[in-house]
């Protein structure tokens, strides 16, 4: 449900936009932008909120660079695996 509201913005801000998209496509640009920027938002907040749930003492095999590459390329390869046998089945 969409909901008009009264927004304030500087003037050059507006220009800008209007620039790139046009006086009809403001609402469109501005909420595409208030999205991205409410996902940056939210993914900080579970960053800071899960900040030192991962540790090298509770993960000792990926300490290093080459360990997490190995880890991520041995997932990847399951994944694929697992993914031929699903299509073949």
């Amino acid at each position: 449900m969409r909901v008009k509201a009264h927004l304030v913005l500087p003037r050059e801000i507006l220009e800008e936009v209007d620039k790139i998209t046009g006086k009809r496509k403001r609402s469109f640009f501005i909420e595409e932008a208030t999205r991205e920027k409410l996902e940056k938002e939210r993914f900080l907040k579970t960053l800071e909120e899960t900040k030192g749930a991962w540790s090298d003492q509770s993960h000792p095999d990926l300490k290093t660079g080459k360990d997490m590459e190995r880890y991520v390329r041995e997932k990847r390869q399951s994944y694929r695996k697992r993914l031929k046998r699903t299509v073949h089945e």
